[in-house]
């Protein structure tokens, strides 16, 4: 039976290759879509970051549930930083 390799050193690999994506995309695409792919590209790391190098998969429900509500909390500031980027006068 195929053994596979030890889960972190494959985490560490596909976090690897997310980086090189993330470099690559800098010097291929740009503007908007650019700026989504890139943004993807953290969502994943974080992801597998949070999962496995953090322990949320072996953390109860009411763990992730705080550890999601963390990150919407983030991602709700970061809203209104852009907003409030967008809305002020250039003058």
């Amino acid at each position: 039976m195929l053994r596979l390799a030890n889960p972190l050193v494959l985490i560490w690999s596909v976090l690897l290759l997310l980086l090189a994506a993330t470099i690559g995309n800098s010097f291929l695409l740009g503007g908007a879509i650019g700026l989504m792919v890139s943004l993807s590209i953290a969502v994943a790391k974080s992801a597998l970051i949070y999962w496995r190098y953090m322990h949320l998969k072996e953390e109860t429900a009411l763990a992730r549930i705080a550890a999601l509500t963390g990150a919407a909390w983030l991602l709700i500031l970061l809203l209104f930083l852009c907003v409030d980027y967008l809305t002020r006068s250039l003058a």
